[in-house]
């Protein structure tokens, strides 16, 4: 159910979408170097990777760690990517017709943002603990990690080590920072599920409001007095009619008659005027 947003929603969906920019450019400082690193050590990851170091030509005899180190990283910066860019693109839709999202897509954005919360974090931790791995081998012989850049460290697996501490460092970088970033559109995706909620209680409280108060005005109609058609109130109906029967005798009796101003006076009732 798409509806226009307020403005407080608007500034929402402008920090989210700033967010996805930065997460997808993010992607691309993880992806690039740790591509170019695997073709420079010829599909090799040096993330946990172990070695020796040979005494009489200098060189480095490593034991490879899996390739799904390197892999993962990968695999994370292009899903970084692909969300990224899909989600830039459906919130400049919706801040291009005034919209914003429904409360189930809000609820998606939260579980996606959480999801890749808890994927960079691991492929930061790859990394860094990966890398610091490496290093501490390469600094069994120089004084510095950067020093084995520069130099011819293992040509039997025909290695091209210069510049993979520039490689591991940025894809370090880039990786912890999506962290952070897709930890604060999770933070705002979730605010904004928060609030989609309580606009849902508020507009449910008001219908029950709305419903009670028309319950109200309402009046309450009394039940219309039918008459009774019990058998009991027949004696005093029959009663009352023989009583309007005898009134209407009596006064047919005594009837007087005035005309004009003569009295007509019924000589069969009064005989005494005879005498």
């Amino acid at each position: 159910m798409a509806m226009a947003g307020p403005t407080g929603t608007n500034i929402i969906l402008y920090i989210q979408l700033s967010g996805y920019c930065i997460a997808a450019i993010l992607s691309l400082c993880i992806t690039i170097p740790m591509s170019i690193h695997q073709e420079n050590f010829q599909g090799h990851c040096l993330l946990f990777t172990t070695g020796q170091w040979r005494e009489n030509d200098g060189q480095f005899v490593p034991v490879w760690a899996s390739q799904a180190y390197c892999n993962f990283t990968i695999f994370v910066g292009v899903v970084m990517l692909v969300l990224s860019v899909t989600q830039i693109y459906r919130i400049s839709v919706f801040l291009y017709k005034g919209k914003d999202s429904s409360f189930f897509s809000a609820f998606l954005d939260v579980i996606s943002s959480m999801l890749m919360c808890s994927i960079t974090l691991t492929a930061a931790l790859f990394i860094t603990l990966g890398f610091d791995t490496w290093c501490g081998e390469m600094t069994r012989r120089f004084a510095q990690c950067a020093d084995a850049t520069e130099n011819d460290i293992d040509r039997a697996d025909g290695v091209e080590p210069k510049g993979f501490y520039m490689q591991m460092f940025t894809a370090q970088l880039g990786v912890w920072l999506s962290w952070a970033t897709w930890c604060g559109l999770a933070v705002f995706a979730l605010l904004k599920l928060c609030r989609y909620h309580q606009q849902e209680n508020i507009r449910v409280s008001m219908a029950k409001e709305r419903k009670r108060l028309i319950n109200e005005d309402i009046p309450e109609v009394p039940p219309h007095t039918l008459p009774s058609s019990n058998s009991n109130n027949r004696p005093g109906r029959d009663n009352l009619a023989q009583e309007v029967i005898q009134a209407g005798t009596r006064q047919e009796k005594e009837e007087a008659q005035i005309k004009g101003n003569q009295i007509v006076v019924d000589v069969n009732q009064r005989p005494d005027l005879l005498n």
